[in-house]
């Protein structure tokens, strides 16, 4: 199925895709040779004229030793719309409360066994609002899922695990002196940074200077890295670093723990890659100033 106009959410993805065939190299031929899926495929894909499937995303995820989460990330959203799931979930929403099917002296019903958990309790209380109450939770789980997903589209920073957030904590857990050392991510003062400086080392790698105006902090973070690459911040001398331990760190983000920072203040980052046993592997710096 090819529909001639792109949505919005499949033009955000096929940009994203776009970019990332960008940075291999590859033509569309080339595409075809190094993946499961043709080259008139990949020109659907690339244009937005259809919604390629989970795998050929990841595929050029790693052609472009791209982390996966944000393109899979607007691949579900292109997909929800593209396949109706979207428009199902919407029609299928229930009403905060169903019309009268009686005259208002009518005896209410008795629901059946089958009946939702919510609609049972709600005629056991005899109150109209604990359905409304329901319903309320339900659409703030669903604005929370969201969220989430918006929060991987908009490109920001997510942690390597979720078992230090708190789901009922907002904002930043931190400020100043308070986030020195301490991870951006679970001080949650990674939601809405500030790049200054984007960075392509030799090896491949890519690096970023983050900022947090709300946590008056700075780091960086790497990613398409090797086990045993080493990332290290300094602003006013203050040294923070990380390093790549293991496989699943190479195929995510790593964050350097925060420095404090303020406007005006010159952040610098450097790369050391692994040498493994060679002698001509290089640190590799860059640096920006706080805007």
């Amino acid at each position: 199925m090819t529909r001639t106009t792109p949505s919005p959410e499949r033009a955000r993805l096929a940009a994203a895709l776009r970019d990332l065939r960008t940075r291999t190299g590859l033509s569309m031929v080339g595409l075809a040779e190094r993946t499961a899926f043709s080259k008139s495929s990949w020109e659907r894909y690339l244009n937005g004229k259809s919604v390629p499937p989970r795998d050929a995303v990841r595929e050029l995820c790693r052609l472009a030793s791209e982390p996966e989460g944000r393109c899979l990330a607007l691949w579900e959203i292109a997909e929800s719309e593209w396949s109706g799931r979207a428009a199902q979930a919407r029609r299928t929403d229930p009403p905060a409360e169903a019309p009268a099917e009686t005259p208002s002296t009518a005896p209410e019903p008795v629901p059946s066994e089958a009946s939702a958990p919510a609609l049972r309790d709600d005629t056991r209380s005899g109150h109209r609002g604990t359905a409304v109450a329901v319903l309320a939770s339900v659409c703030a789980v669903v604005v929370g899922g969201v969220a989430i997903t918006l929060f991987l589209v908009l490109g920001q920073d997510a942690p390597r695990t979720s078992s230090s957030a708190s789901p009922s904590a907002t904002g930043p857990r931190c400020r100043g002196a308070a986030c020195e050392g301490r991870s951006p991510m679970d001080m949650k003062c990674g939601v809405g940074p500030q790049t200054l400086a984007s960075y392509r080392t030799a090896s491949g790698a890519m690096l970023e200077l983050r900022h947090s105006q709300t946590c008056g902090t700075s780091w960086a973070r790497m990613w398409g890295t090797r086990i045993g690459d080493r990332l290290e911040v300094t602003a006013d001398g203050r040294p923070r670093s990380t390093e790549v331990e293991d496989e699943a760190d190479a195929a995510a983000y790593v964050y350097t723990p925060m420095t404090t920072t303020g406007s005006g203040q010159v952040v610098r980052a450097c790369f050391r890659p692994t040498s493994n046993g060679r002698s001509d592997i290089k640190e590799e710096c860059f640096e920006s100033r706080v805007r």
